[in-house]
Order: structure tokens, then sequence, then C-alpha cells
């Protein structure tokens, strides 16, 4: 790092700590720049494009057989990983945020569970969890652990296969042939079982953007922490935010969507720019 980037970067920090002092409450929206320190890969690149193929729309998981196939198979080999994930320095981070009486509410983007594993409490997991699992028919849930013994149990031949992670739990496994691989039915129902997370092409529940939206309207202050907000279930709240004149802070590397809404923009990885909440 040269001097003139040294300097700069410790105007940003020193700006953004600035930022969080100045407001009361703050409105806290983080994407999966703050779980890449816990080994689960983005989507996007700097300049907010995708990394690799769009992720299994809910379009195609629900209407062909061999999408499910797919997904499953891919999600079997990476939940092994995904599933023991921990919380790195920037969960922990903005526990400290919430334990200093600072934040309105934490709405997350990711589907990890790692805030709340990390301690914190006041959480909207905006696209759901990824450690649930959902009936499509009967609306049954059970926990991701138990789907994966079913799925081990079924597709024993799989259990020794390996791939690079992906995000949210999948994992790179093109150039297999997954028309013999079995997936369970629901087991109350016989329905088709999905992960309990919003697909592109899915609706975000409304209670958790009314709920995030009311948030917002008590909040001083806007937020980003490790997200592009490319996706408009982000991006919606920074709209709002700056349609009423809430100023916006946004920790992350590379563009954003809301770049030309931002009071403040500190393009350093989330862990390094937030380091100052542990002292």
């Amino acid at each position: 790092m040269t001097l003139a980037e040294t300097t700069s970067s410790k105007a940003d920090n020193d700006a953004l700590q600035t930022f969080i002092a100045a407001h009361r409450r703050l409105f806290v929206v983080t994407g999966a720049g703050c779980s890449t320190d816990s080994g689960i890969p983005d989507y996007r690149d700097a300049d907010g494009g995708w990394k690799r193929a769009q992720p299994v729309t809910y379009q195609a998981f629900m209407g062909e057989e061999r999408t499910r196939k797919r997904y499953w198979a891919r999600s079997l080999i990476g939940w092994r990983r995904f599933g023991k994930a921990l919380p790195n320095a920037t969960h922990h981070a903005l526990v400290k945020l919430e334990q200093r009486d600072k934040l309105a509410l934490l709405l997350t983007q990711n589907v990890d569970g790692l805030h709340q594993r990390a301690g914190s409490q006041n959480v909207v997991d905006m696209h759901g969890r990824l450690d649930a699992v959902r009936c499509m028919g009967c609306e049954h849930r059970l926990p991701r652990h138990e789907l994966q013994h079913m799925l081990l149990t079924l597709n024993p031949q799989w259990a020794t296969l390996d791939a690079f992670d992906a995000p949210d739990g999948d994992a790179d496994l093109d150039g297999h042939d997954f028309s013999t691989f079995t997936i369970p039915p629901c087991p109350h129902c016989g329905g088709i079982l999905k992960p309990d997370v919003v697909f592109f092409g899915e609706n975000v529940p409304r209670d958790r953007v009314a709920a995030a939206m009311n948030a917002l309207d008590e909040a001083d202050a806007m937020l980003v922490v490790g997200s592009s907000l490319m996706v408009f279930s982000g991006y919606r709240f920074a709209h709002a935010a700056a349609k009423v004149g809430k100023p916006i802070a946004a920790v992350n590397l590379g563009r954003t969507r809301a770049d030309p809404l931002l009071s403040l923009k500190v393009n350093q990885p989330c862990a390094e720019a937030l380091a100052f909440l542990h002292l």
C-alpha cells in the first residue's frame, strides 16, 4: 500500500467513525461481503457483475425436476462446509454496534445465520435462512442437517465427492450427471422441499419488508456493509432513505448500485473498516 493509499484509508476510517458516532440509531444492511472471511464466496466482482452463472430461479426450481436434482446435488456437497461456517470479525463488530444501542435494525441479505451466531439479536433475515427447509405443499419445516442425512442416505455414491465452494452453500459440480440423483419428498405430504430462502424471481415476504421499512423510519441514518445493493430487495431501502434525506454510508469493495446516493463510501474489506468497533 502506498503512502497516499494509507492516508486515504485512514481518512476513510476516521470519516466512518465520525459517521457512526454522529447518528444515534443506524439502519444497517449487510451482504455477502460480510461473510467472505468466514469462507463463504460472494456473488459479484468489484464492478457489481456476476462472478459466475446466476443462481437458480424460483420458477426453474419449482418447474423442473432436473433443476431440483442439480440444485440438491450441489447443495449436498456445499452444505458440508457452509453448515460449519463461523462468524468473523465483521459479524462481531456489528454485535458491538448493537450492544452500544446504536442499531435500529440489522437487515441482512445473507442466508447463513452468522449474525445471530455472533450474538446479534435485532436481525431480519430478508432472504430467509439456508439452515431450514420448507415444504411448498404443506409448509412443513425441517432443519437442513436432517435433509442432509436424507440426501446422503438416498445418494451414498455422492458422499465422497468434493468440489469448490460457491455462494450460499452451493458447490461447483459442472460436468456431473445429475439424472440419477434422488430427492426426498416432504415426509408429511410428499410435496416439493425447498430451502427456506428467497430465490431469484421470488418475492421477499411482505412482513419482512414492512418490519425493515418501519425500522428505517425510526433510524437516523443507514449503513451498508458488504453489499453492492445490485438486487432491488436491498437497494429499495437506500432509495427510501435518500428520498427522505437520511444520510447513507457504505463499506464495500467496489461499486454499489447506490453510489450516487451515498454520503460516504469506504472501499475497504468490512473487517478492516469496522475494526475500531472492537476497541
